[in-house]
């Protein structure tokens, strides 16, 4: 396996490489955003719109109320892709993305990607990104990834 642990279980990390890959196959996790993670990715994106960092100004727009900074939680999508589906040695290629609602501090946002498409030959992987808070998907969309190969 050089030195690569297989991923298996939901939680698991590791690597699953093109050839083993099949449509259909899916991991998520599952992450608290709260206060220390918004104020965080606020100092790491220099994103420091009051949206997301002061109430008193959160509570006259339209959230009525600080919401997370959406690529936030689409990082989720990240995670899964660098350790899970694929796994490790996965490239980014592109990612589309919707926000459909909100994700708020304290939210518990359950990430998931399912693979959709695989091109064996170009070892190109789409797979379908859907992010949750209860019921609600607040983020949908699409990665395309170039998958890890055992031949290198």
């Amino acid at each position: 396996m050089n030195g690569r642990r297989q991923a298996g279980a939901e939680g698991e990390c590791g690597t699953i490489p093109i050839e083993d890959l099949e449509v259909g196959m899916s991991r998520s996790l599952s992450k608290v955003i709260g206060d220390r993670e918004i104020a965080l990715f606020a100092e790491l994106s220099e994103d420091f719109n009051p949206l997301h960092l002061d109430e008193a100004y959160a509570a006259g727009t339209l959230f009525q109320g600080r919401i997370a900074h959406g690529m936030l939680a689409a990082a989720l999508f990240s995670a899964l892709l660098g350790e899970r589906l694929p796994g490790h040695g996965t490239v980014y290629l592109g990612q589309n993305l919707r926000f459909r609602a909100p994700v708020r501090p304290g939210d518990e946002v359950v990430a998931s990607v399912t693979v959709t498409r695989i091109d064996r030959e170009r070892r190109r992987v789409t797979l379908e990104c859907v992010a949750r808070v209860g019921d609600t998907a607040v983020i949908t969309g699409e990665a395309v990834v170039l998958a890890p190969s055992r031949e290198g």
